[in-house]
């Protein structure tokens, strides 16, 4: 009897032991990873608290002597033809107007393909999300056409328009809206309501993570958009953040320099960087609080 007890004890410490070195694989894997998708953040922070000398300095060090935060102020008021504050709200304006209206897209078709019933929905749906397989590339030049058509051309309406639904977002809201029980459309049915009503009182607040996920991820792309409005937009005074990034290097101030002053630039893409970051902790917040009230915890 001792022997078997102490033979069932020795197995359960060989398998705590191999889950303990299974889980600290894991850890370290994950911990690898996560280190090496940070470091170019690091870099770059560190760097934009540089001076321009140690900027250049070989072997090449992650952090200053002597934190230059000065660095933020010039590079925010660096030159009169990248006014970064003007960048700045265009940015805002454009990714918020895009964020605003998919989730409300989104959301709106992503019920209407995932819980009503209507002649050649899944068709319907099936010819929409086909769309993701088309490049933009392809899309690029006919887009410009119908915005030159509009002369919309050099105008925010031609960044957020063309923006303002996403075969991906309606995509992802409409798989989650399918795992979310009928039941609750029936009994909100039964007590009279309709489909506005069911959609805005009982789907809607059950889909807060999903929405939140979606408001991030578009936000972010939005925030990051380079191709479309270096193409439609001429104009400095609407250009965006990605925008005036890429022609900071392009100054007329770089001629006096020789090189380019990389500590400015980089403390240029630091702070062009927050608001994305602030998006995602209140979206994290919202994501979190939306699994604890839909009961999805399981």
């Amino acid at each position: 009897m001792a022997s078997r007890t102490s033979i069932s004890g020795a197995l359960r410490t060989r398998r705590a032991g191999a889950r303990f070195l299974a889980d600290l694989l894991v850890y370290l894997v994950l911990g690898t990873i996560g280190i090496t998708m940070v470091l170019p953040f690091i870099w770059m922070i560190g760097t934009s608290l540089k001076t321009y000398g140690e900027v250049l300095v070989w072997p090449p060090t992650f952090f200053p002597k002597v934190p230059q935060w000065h660095n933020y102020v010039e590079a925010w008021n660096f030159s009169r033809n990248a006014p970064f504050d003007v960048f700045f709200l265009n940015s805002i304006i454009v990714s918020a107007s895009i964020t605003i209206a998919q989730v409300v897209t989104c959301s709106t078709a992503g019920y209407a393909f995932g819980r009503l019933q209507f002649p050649g929905r899944d068709v319907l749906f099936l010819l929409y999300v086909a769309t993701l397989m088309v490049p933009f590339q392809v899309t690029l030049v006919p887009l410009y056409l119908i915005m030159r058509q509009l002369h919309w051309v050099d105008t925010r309406q031609a960044l957020i328009v063309p923006n303002l639904v996403s075969a991906y977002g309606t995509f992802l809201v409409r798989q989650f809206m399918l795992t979310l029980p009928r039941e609750l459309e029936d009994a909100a049915r039964i007590d009279g309501a309709n489909v506005p009503i069911i959609l805005l009182k009982v789907i809607l607040p059950l889909c807060t993570p999903v929405l939140s996920t979606l408001a991030i991820l578009t936000f972010a792309s939005s925030w990051n958009m380079f191709l479309w409005p270096l193409i439609v937009i001429s104009n400095t005074r609407l250009r965006t953040i990605p925008i005036g990034l890429a022609l900071f290097t392009a100054m007329p101030e770089y001629a006096t320099i020789g090189v380019p002053p990389y500590q400015l630039l980089m403390a240029a893409a630091t702070f062009s960087m927050l608001p994305t970051v602030v998006v995602f902790l209140l979206g994290q917040r919202y994501f979190i609080r939306g699994i604890a009230l839909s009961g999805l915890k399981g």
